[in-house]
């Protein structure tokens, strides 16, 4: 699913996902009009109507939690990745009243990451994966920060805070990158899949004497699945297609790190 957002248009993939579903259930439909015939269909509409909404609802209840499950992870992705950007935006303050050999050094890897991170993680995220850089300059980020010796009361507030910003660049990184490959199991996209199949597939027990109507209440429901469908995909990968974040508070980010501090 990774590859088929990053090669496609989101437009692409939505017709394609409603052309499959009008495809099944309109033909379906049809297949079974002509197999049995209307009248023998008419027999089913009482029953098979009651059945109908028990699964419609059903599955519409399934659908809808699923979708709201993936928009508050592409939410709190969104949150992660302005906290992260905010956090290195803090560091880099909290150093210049570090040592200044030390400031300087840490502030040079703080921009080198803040910038890899938007440059190199940004695209590798869009196939699932992090990236090595980011990791890298984390990795002698965090090695630079610990090799600090503060000496003094406020030194050592400040190697605190410093310990405790590094410690949200981390944790909300982590949060990205596991939300990067989608959140939702293979399990449930199996539950969704089939039960798209099944409420799909309920309007082949139905016969009406006006077949253009019932085509277009069958093709109504084929749209409204499947454009469902695209939401859950869309939100399920944050940094992926045309709904993906954007790296834009990191480069705001950059923005107010400047490395040509005075000394002081």
């Amino acid at each position: 699913m990774i590859s088929v957002l990053n090669h496609l248009p989101d437009w692409v993939v939505a017709v394609a996902l409603t052309a499959v579903a009008e495809i099944y259930t309109i033909g379906l439909m049809l297949l079974t009009r002509k197999v049995w015939g209307l009248e023998r269909l008419k027999l089913n509409n009482e029953v098979a109507g009651f059945k109908f909404a028990v699964v419609g609802v059903f599955y519409g209840v399934l659908l809808a939690f699923v979708v709201v499950a993936v928009w508050e992870e592409y939410r709190d992705t969104e949150a992660a990745v302005r906290n992260e950007a905010k956090a290195a935006v803090d560091l880099h303050r909290v150093t210049v009243a570090l040592p200044f050999e030390a400031g300087t050094k840490i502030r040079q890897l703080l921009v080198s990451y803040t910038d890899h991170v938007r440059l190199y993680e940004w695209p590798t995220m869009a196939r699932g994966q992090p990236s090595e850089h980011a990791a890298k300059d984390l990795d002698e980020l965090s090695r630079a920060i610990f090799e600090l010796q503060p000496q003094g009361y406020q030194q050592l507030m400040l190697y605190q805070a410093a310990l405790r910003l590094l410690a949200v660049i981390a944790d909300n990184r982590n949060e990205r990158l596991d939300s990067a490959d989608g959140s939702m199991s293979g399990l449930l996209w199996f539950v969704l899949i089939v039960g798209a199949a099944v409420t799909l597939g309920y309007p082949a027990f139905f016969g009406s004497s006006n077949l253009v109507a019932q085509t277009l209440m069958t093709a109504a429901l084929g749209a409204l699945v499947a454009l469902s469908l695209l939401l859950a995909i869309a939100f399920d990968y944050p940094f992926t297609g045309g709904l993906k974040i954007s790296p834009l508070p990191f480069e705001q980010a950059l923005d107010q790190m400047p490395l040509d501090i005075p000394s002081h």
